[in-house]
C-alpha cells in the first residue's frame, strides 16, 4: 500500500480511507450506547473470520435515559483486524514490522505549534457541571450487564516525569464517575511512577486524557515502551515526520493538535476510590479495587467531534489486535538490538486463539546455540511484567502465528525434563490467577506470578516434513485450480523440507521411486538381511 502523505491529519481523514477500503460500516439507524452498540461490534469477533471484521461508525446514538447525542461513535477503527491496523499506519500487513523496527531505531522528537482543531471548543469552570461535562460525551457501556459504568477505553493518558519532564502516553480505562471525575487504572503502569513521584514531592500530577488521536499515537500509546521513551517520539517515527503538539489549556501539558477531544486535569495524591468492576482483555471481568481518579478541570473538542471507543473484552478483541502488534515489534527489537541476540527473527503476542494479546509469547530463532534461546527466552519472560507470561522458542520454519504449527514444535521438540523452566518474579497485571479474592472496597492484592519457558526448537538434526516436496504440491495445486475446486489458503507447512537428518542413500531411493524404480531398493534390502 503505497502512501500518498506521511500520515493522516486526523481522525476523520483516516476514517475516509477506512471507507474508500470497504472497511468501514456507517450505522444510521438509532443505537442505544449502553445496551446495543458494543454488543453489535462485538458480533464480528465472535462469529466473523478476521479477514470479515470492519470498523463502525454510529451516527444516531443514544443512551438508556433516551437522551440523544449529536457526537459519533467510533469502534474497530483502530485494530479490528491486521489489515484495518495496517491502514491506520499507511503500509501493507507484511510492512508492520519493518515500520516498527525503524520507528524505535529512528524515532521523531514532535514539534509544538499554537493552535489546532483540537480547541475549536472549550468547556471549563462551571460549564462542566452544567450539561458540558463528562456526560456530554457519548461513552458506551462496553460489558452491559457487568460493567458498573461507562468506562473510556480508547482513552490515552497523557502524562509527565516530574523530575525529567519526559512524556508518557499510555491507554488505560477511565471509569466515568461524574461530571468533572473519571477513574483511572493507572497505578501499576508508567504514569503510576509519575503519580508515585508527585506523591514524594507533595504535587498533584497534572495530565490529559486524549479521545480521537492519528493511528500512530494510539499504537505508540498501546505498546510495551520502556519507560523513558517517549510515546510522541515513537508515533512520529511511525509517521514518518513529527506529530503536532499544542499546549493544553489549564495545565501544563502538551497534546495532539488535530484530536478530537482532550479532557484536561488534575490527579490527587491524597486518595483513591473504588473502581471497577470493568470487563477486561484477560475474559474476566476486572476486580473492584482502589485506584486514583482525575479531578477534570477543562474538556476541549472539535466542533463537530467523533468520540473514539476500544473494544476490549475477550480476546480476540480490538485491544488485544492493538497491543499484540505493537509490543511483539517492541520485544522483537529489544531482542536483537537491546540484547544483542541476532538469532532472534522475529517474535509474535498471540489474540486469536490464547493470551489476550499479551500472556502467550513465542520467538521464532535462526538456532546456533542452546545459549541464544535461553537468552532470548529470560529476557522476554522479564521485558515487561505482565506480559510472556508463556514463553516458546521455536525454529525458523515454524508459522509463529499458526498454534497448530507452535504445539507441533510443542509435541515433537521439547525434551520435558531439560526444555521446560518455571522462571520467578513475574507481575500479574489483571490476570485473575494473581488476584485471590478480597473484600469489597479494598485494594487488590498481588500474589506473586511466575513464567513458563519452553524451549520448543529441535534438539538435533530431524528427518524431512512428511509431506510431498515443494514441486509437487505446486503441481497438484494448479491441477486443484484446473479442477474449480474451492480456494486454498494455503498454511505452513504445506510441502515437506530436509531438516538434516536426511542421508545420500535416503535421497537416492526417493529419486527412484519417483522412477518408478523401486525394486531396486527392495533388492537392495534384500541384500541386506541379518537375523532378528
Amino acid at each position: 500500500m503505497s502512501r500518498a502523505k506521511p500520515y493522516y491529519r486526523d481522525v476523520r481523514e483516516h476514517l475516509r480511507i477506512l471507507e474508500g477500503r470497504g472497511k468501514l460500516v456507517r450505522i444510521t439507524r438509532e443505537i442505544n450506547k449502553d445496551t446495543e452498540l458494543m454488543p453489535l461490534v462485538r458480533w464480528q469477533f465472535r462469529g466473523l473470520e478476521e479477514e470479515q471484521r470492519k470498523a463502525f461508525l454510529f451516527e444516531n446514538v443514544t443512551d438508556v435515559k433516551g437522551r440523544r447525542y449529536g457526537m459519533p461513535v467510533s469502534v474497530g477503527t483502530l485494530a479490528a483486524s491486521t489489515e484495518i491496523y495496517s491502514i491506520g499506519l499507511m503500509c501493507a500487513p507484511e510492512e508492520i514490522h519493518e515500520r516498527w523496527t525503524a520507528a524505535q531505531l529512528s524515532p521523531i522528537a514532535p514539534v509544538t505549534v499554537q493552535s489546532g482543531p483540537a480547541q475549536e471548543v472549550v468547556w471549563r469552570g462551571e460549564d462542566l457541571l452544567k450539561g458540558h461535562g463528562l456526560e456530554m460525551l457519548p461513552v458506551p457501556i462496553s460489558t452491559p450487564g457487568f460493567d458498573n459504568a461507562p468506562y473510556l477505553t480508547s482513552a490515552n493518558w497523557v502524562s509527565r516525569d516530574p523530575e525529567t519532564g519526559i512524556y508518557n502516553i499510555g491507554n488505560y480505562r477511565g471509569q466515568i464517575k461524574g461530571s468533572a471525575r473519571v477513574g483511572g487504572l493507572f497505578a501499576r503502569q508508567h504514569m503510576g511512577q509519575h503519580w508515585k513521584k508527585c506523591i514524594a514531592r507533595g504535587a498533584p500530577l497534572e495530565a490529559a486524557i486524549v479521545i480521537g488521536a492519528i493511528p500512530t499515537i494510539a499504537y505508540a500509546a498501546t505498546a510495551k515502551l520502556p519507560y523513558d521513551f517517549d510515546e510522541y517520539r515513537l508515533a512520529g517515527g511511525l509517521a514518518g515526520e513529527p506529530v503536532e503538539l499544542v499546549k493544553c489549556i489549564t495545565v501544563d501539558i502538551k497534546v495532539p493538535a488535530t484530536a478530537e477531544i482532550v479532557i484536561e486535569g488534575i490527579i490527587p495524591i491524597d486518595s483513591v476510590e473504588p473502581e471497577g468492576p470493568f470487563g477486561e482483555y484477560t475474559g474476566y471481568i476486572g476486580q473492584r479495587g482502589l485506584s486514583p481518579y482525575m479531578q477534570v478541570t477543562c474538556i476541549t473538542h472539535r466542533r463537530d467531534a467523533i468520540y473514539t471507543a476500544l473494544m476490549s473484552q475477550f480476546p480476540p478483541s480490538e485491544s488485544s489486535k492493538i497491543k499484540h502488534v505493537g509490543t511483539e515489534k517492541v520485544i522483537c527489537k529489544f531482542l536483537r538490538y537491546d540484547c544483542g541476540n541476532p538469532s532472534v527473527i522475529d517474535a509474535a503476542i498471540h489474540d486469536e486463539v490464547s493470551g489476550s494479546g499479551q500472556a502467550y509469547c513465542v520467538i521464532k530463532m535462526k538456532k546456533t546455540g542452546s545459549g541464544d534461546v535461553w537468552r532470548a527466552l529470560n529476557a522476554t519472560a522479564g521485558y515487561a511484567g505482565n506480559y510472556a507470561k508463556i514463553c516458546i522458542a521455536v525454529d525458523e520454519d515454524i508459522d509463529i502465528r499458526d498454534p497448530a504449527m507452535i504445539n507441533w514444535a510443542i509435541c515433537f521438540n521439547v525434551i520435558p525434563d531439560r526444555d521446560v523452566v518455571i522462571a520467578k518474579g513475574k507481575g500479574g497485571g489483571l490476570d485473575p490467577s494473581a488476584h485471590p479474592p478480597v473484600s469489597p472496597g479494598s485494594e487488590r492484592i498481588e500474589t506473586e506470578m511466575t513464567a513458563l519457558l519452553i524451549d520448543a526448537t529441535r534438539p538435533w538434526p530431524y528427518p524431512p516434513v512428511s509431506l510431498p516436496r515443494k514441486e509437487f504440491m505446486e503441481r497438484a495445486k494448479a491441477v486443484w485450480e484446473e479442477l474449480a475446486l474451492p480456494d486454498l489458503k494455503p498454511r505452513m507447512p504445506w510441502y515437506g523440507y530436509s531438516l538434516g537428518a536426511w542421508t545420500k542413500e535416503d535421497e537416492e531411493e526417493a529419486e527412484l521411486a519417483l522412477r518408478g524404480e523401486h525394486f531396486v531398493t527392495g533388492e537392495k534390502a534384500k541384500s541386506r538381511r541379518v537375523k532378528p
